[in-house]
């Protein structure tokens, strides 16, 4: 089937009015959650995961990526008017759209936000439909050794970009191995760390384990802090429509931002937040005026904002073509496809190919959607900013309760999401990042399944992974990158014992 009869059917997939209905209460609520500063994409899909289990597949992933993208869309809206970002990813956002609000043009920087974003979002849903099939094709190739060498390059990945201490986001990847390993084996059918617990045979549930270290943990971080959310503009925005010199600026920005978005995107660890920092770094050193940056230069909008929309493009290949997550989001959507028993990768397109082209084709019509809901509802937005969070936390431990126990109708859960969002709080306070260890949990069984298999098929040997070039390459960049990470910190203790000893 060529690419053009691909998408009509994924037309006729995301055109159903249930997955209208759908795609609009993703995008909706995830902009919703992307203005609220502090819950981010990870915490809203979590909250919204077990109201998708009784979806169509296809129905539930649409709804669950629109929030993804709902949100990239919705955090520059903070970021702009009130200086705190609703999401990570528009951390940057903040640095010259503040200043553009505080002259007066808080209008145009929004608008170059959402066309900036719609422009990204479009090109990288195209770069998804081209490069996806060719992907695939090459994928059909990949044996277990492949697998598992390649689920190894993007935990090594995300690891080393983690945003604080390396050491501390291996131990927390660890850490999700090792809970992932909680419940029967699947090979030998024995038992693993149960502590007795019936409950735990079965395994952690993804549900409460998400919803405690980001929702729990994320009630708990914000009753000690008050964020001053002073609304920065009274009357109405007006001028959201960017001029004629606002385009000139910001066309070559909103191109670099979707290719460098849709590059990193595709990378294990890149994603959104890598990817606005890159594009503000590269804006501020073509520009002709890089003085100009910070002070409210409209490509530090466009191209951050360009860059982190496109990301989410990106970042659903190697979730669909090959089955591994390159994100903590992505790692969710994967849990939700295991949860309704499919399994992402190449067989997805001749399997489940609605999934596939419905959830791609669902991304133009949330574009759409999005375009036309940030635009003409940032008043609304406004309003929503100045609801306090004493009335909005509440509600989130509700659905935070009702999301876990309505999984397995079990108060156990609800006890493990409790347990979860203590750890998630003190991890917090430790400066310890949970998306490592939600990664590695999700990816924890398939890793084992590969290792193993790759193990039966080799009669017990490990040279399977050296043998075959592709299990090989990727291992031997696993190595190169923990040995490149390590060997300053090596080199800067044997100076020190050189000091004290000399």
């Amino acid at each position: 089937m060529d690419i053009l009869s691909c998408i009509l059917s994924g037309f006729q997939v995301s055109l159903q009015p249930v997955n209208i209905i759908y795609c609009f209460l993703g995008v909706s609520y995830g902009t919703l959650i992307g203005v609220l500063p502090g819950i981010g994409p990870v915490g809203a899909m979590s909250l919204l995961l077990p109201a998708t289990f009784r979806m169509a597949p296809a129905s539930a992933i649409i709804m669950l990526s629109g929030i993804y993208y709902g949100c990239m869309y919705g955090g520059s809206t903070t970021s702009i008017l009130v200086n705190i970002p609703g999401e990570a990813a528009s951390v940057v956002t903040c640095l010259d759209g503040y200043q553009m609000a505080l002259k007066g043009r808080a209008g145009p920087a929004l608008g170059i936000a959402a066309f900036g974003s719609f422009i990204g979002g479009t090109l990288s849903i195209i770069g998804l439909m081209l490069v996806a099939n060719p992907l695939v094709s090459f994928a059909l190739n990949f044996g277990p050794a492949e697998y598992f060498a390649l689920m190894c390059l993007g935990l090594t990945i995300l690891v080393y970009l983690a945003r604080g201490s390396m050491i501390k986001a291996f131990i927390m990847a660890a850490f999700g191995l090792i809970l992932a390993a909680v419940g029967m084996d699947v090979i030998s059918g024995k038992p693993r760390f149960y502590f007795g617990r019936a409950e735990l045979l079965d395994g952690i549930d993804l549900v409460p384990l998400v919803m405690g270290l980001f929702g729990i943990s994320e009630i708990f971080s914000n009753i000690e802090t008050t964020l001053k959310r002073d609304i920065l503009l009274k009357g109405k925005i007006a001028n959201l429509l960017p001029t004629l010199k606002d385009w000139k600026d910001s066309f070559w920005s909103i191109l670099r931002g979707t290719l460098i978005g849709f590059g990193l995107g595709i990378l294990p660890g890149g994603g959104a937040l890598i990817s606005s920092f890159v594009s503000y770094g590269v804006e501020k050193r073509v520009s002709k005026h890089p003085e100009a940056f910070g002070q409210g230069a409209i490509e530090g909008v466009a191209g951050p904002e360009t860059a982190n929309y496109a990301a989410t493009g990106g970042a659903f290949i190697p979730l669909f073509a090959l089955g591994i997550p390159s994100n903590v989001v992505m790692a969710l959507l994967l849990g939700a496809l295991l949860i309704h028993g499919i399994k992402p990768g190449p067989l997805l397109l001749t399997q489940h190919p609605e999934i596939f082209w419905g959830t791609i084709t669902s991304m133009y019509v949330g574009n759409i959607m999005l375009l036309f809901l940030n635009l003409p509802l940032i008043g609304i937005w406004v309003k929503v900013l100045k609801v306090p969070f004493r009335f909005l936390f509440p509600l989130i431990l509700l659905f935070c309760l009702i999301g876990s126990y309505s999984v397995n109708q079990r108060p156990f859960d609800v006890v493990l999401m409790a347990g979860f969002g203590l750890v998630g709080y003190l991890l917090r306070k430790l400066d310890y990042e949970p998306a490592p260890l939600v990664l590695a949990f999700v990816l924890g069984p398939l890793l084992e399944n590969a290792l193993r298999q790759s193990l039966i098929l080799s009669d017990g040997s490990f040279a399977i992974f050296i043998s075959r070039p592709i299990s090989a390459i990727a291992l031997g960049i696993c190595l190169f990158l923990i040995v490149s990470a390590i060997s300053p910190r090596l080199r800067k203790t044997k100076k020190k014992l050189e000091v004290d000893l000399g």
